[in-house]
């Protein structure tokens, strides 16, 4: 059996979170992350799609979401089912990054496969699991634009 070696730059976060104060100890955790590169901000799920679409400028093949669900215009869960829906940017890895302890949001975000539910106030651990999931997974290459025949069938909920 061989082993796949892959090199892990610093990773790309797309964050979506509608709060200036979030945001800003958001990207200052991000700060001391060994995993984290570039964070680009949208206030809301409107703008990260614009973002995400190449709106404004090309998206690297390879980035991470953290988006809040309860945000204006679009929250997170819209956000996340309108990703899912989207055949350039359906395989996406989305960490949801939340205050919203509720079961119902919990078993929401789930149903759309997201890769982890994280409370705000766990900072420094999600830092933690990020640097240690960015040096353990290979992301899926998302590429808008690129070839939408290749989205698995089950996932198709046009």
């Amino acid at each position: 059996m061989s082993v796949l070696a892959v090199e892990h730059p610093r990773l790309t976060v797309v964050l979506v979170e509608d709060d200036d104060a979030d945001a800003k100890a958001m990207r200052r955790a991000l700060s001391g992350s060994t995993a984290a590169g570039t964070v680009l901000r949208a206030v809301d799920g409107v703008a990260a799609l614009d973002l995400l679409r190449g709106a404004h400028g090309p998206m690297p093949d390879r980035f991470l979401v953290l988006t809040d669900i309860n945000m204006p215009r679009m929250d997170g869960l819209e956000f996340i089912r309108t990703l899912r829906a989207d055949p350039d940017l359906h395989r996406a890895v989305v960490f949801l990054l939340t205050s919203s302890d509720t079961v119902e949001d919990r078993e929401a975000a789930y149903d759309e496969h997201v890769a982890g539910y994280v409370l705000k106030q766990d900072h420094a651990r999600f830092i933690e699991l990020l640097n240690h999931y960015w040096t353990t997974v290979v992301l899926p290459e998302i590429r808008p634009g690129g070839d939408a025949h290749a989205r698995p069938d089950h996932l198709d909920r046009r």
